[in-house]
């Protein structure tokens, strides 16, 4: 009787033994399997980058068919007009480009504009620079980064210095006081970068929801910039993926609403919409590679989403003299 106990015990301990261990086990591959996902999603986005890259590469030999940045000639005054050339056009994808073009002002019309002018009509100036300076505060590592690769010490240092300014004195960012004291800001990204080492921009497409963009400017916003993002980083090795989607969501807001009025107003005065948006993207893109040195533009609207005021006093929509239309 007591051998048949004591045999029962030990069926019973090796039992709960067997069941821990492989709960062990289980949690064990539990975080093998996360750790495995985070390395080969890491992979799958080098591996993609570099083929986006040969892509770009491709597409920027010059020819019949690529444009590249030596063949752009000066805008005339009526920008908004965007009466091109059929070989200076470069937009193979037009009719899926258009139907993309489509789509956004429809979101824009049902969602992102009414939220942005409620944003524009309900929250000081003030505020909304705030927003804006602590949002590009945080991209700054993003600039310092594409100057170094550009061989541009100088704006590295001075990106260095902004950001040190302004999350200091300026409150982390909120104030731009390295812009009061004369040193502006110089966004750097790496289509920009690529810009610089020789790539052409390639064809030009729409993408959904993000809008005007090309293979060259697509690579580094969305697979090589993401690399530089220090707070990107942060949010991502400590799981605050709600914070993360706020950040990204407020961002689009600020950066929209900072346009809306602006972009109306090329609305409103455009023969075709489209080619006038396609022309002042690709006219933005060009300044900004060139560092505003080389090309000599009439105002445009920031089609990057990033406008400031020059002053707390000024609103950051709603400037349709920068056009060149009246009140």
């Amino acid at each position: 009787m007591r051998g048949r106990a004591k045999s029962h015990r030990n069926e019973q301990e090796a039992t709960e033994l067997q069941a821990a261990y492989w709960g062990a086990g289980a949690s064990a591959d539990k975080r093998n399997c996360l750790g495995t996902f985070k390395v080969v999603r890491k992979i799958l986005g080098s591996v993609t980058a570099a083929a986006l890259l040969l892509a770009v590469l491709v597409l920027s030999v010059p020819g019949d068919t690529w444009a590249s940045e030596n063949d752009v000639k000066p805008p005339a005054v009526a920008v908004m007009v965007a009466q091109a050339d059929d070989e200076d056009v470069n937009d193979p994808l037009e009719p899926v480009n258009r139907a993309i073009f489509r789509f956004n002002e429809f979101l824009h019309d049902i969602l992102l504009g009414p939220i942005a002018r409620l944003y524009n009509e309900n929250l000081p100036a003030v505020f909304r620079a705030g927003v804006s300076n602590f949002l590009s505060n945080l991209a700054t590592p993003i600039t310092v980064a594409n100057n170094i690769l550009q061989g541009d010490t100088d704006g590295a240092v001075i990106a260095i210095s902004r950001f040190m300014t302004n999350s200091t004195v300026g409150l982390a960012g909120i104030a731009d006081v390295a812009a009061e004291l004369g040193v502006e800001e110089q966004k750097e990204d790496f289509g920009q970068t690529l810009g610089v080492w020789g790539f052409g921009e390639g064809f030009y497409v729409v993408l959904p929801i993000f809008g005007p963009s090309s293979p060259r400017d697509a690579v580094g916003k969305f697979l090589v910039d993401p690399y530089f993002s220090v707070s990107g980083h942060w949010l991502d090795n400590t799981d605050q993926e709600t914070l993360e989607w706020t950040l990204t969501g407020v961002d689009g807001i600020s950066e929209y609403a900072g346009v809306v009025d602006e972009l109306d107003q090329v609305r409103k005065t455009s023969v075709d919409y489209y080619a006038a948006i396609r022309s002042l993207y690709r006219q933005k893109r060009k300044t900004e590679i060139n560092n505003g040195e080389t090309l000599e533009l009439p105002p445009i609207p920031d089609l990057g989403y990033d406008m400031v005021p020059e002053d707390f006093n000024q609103p950051l929509a709603g400037r349709p003299e920068a056009l060149g239309v009246s009140k």
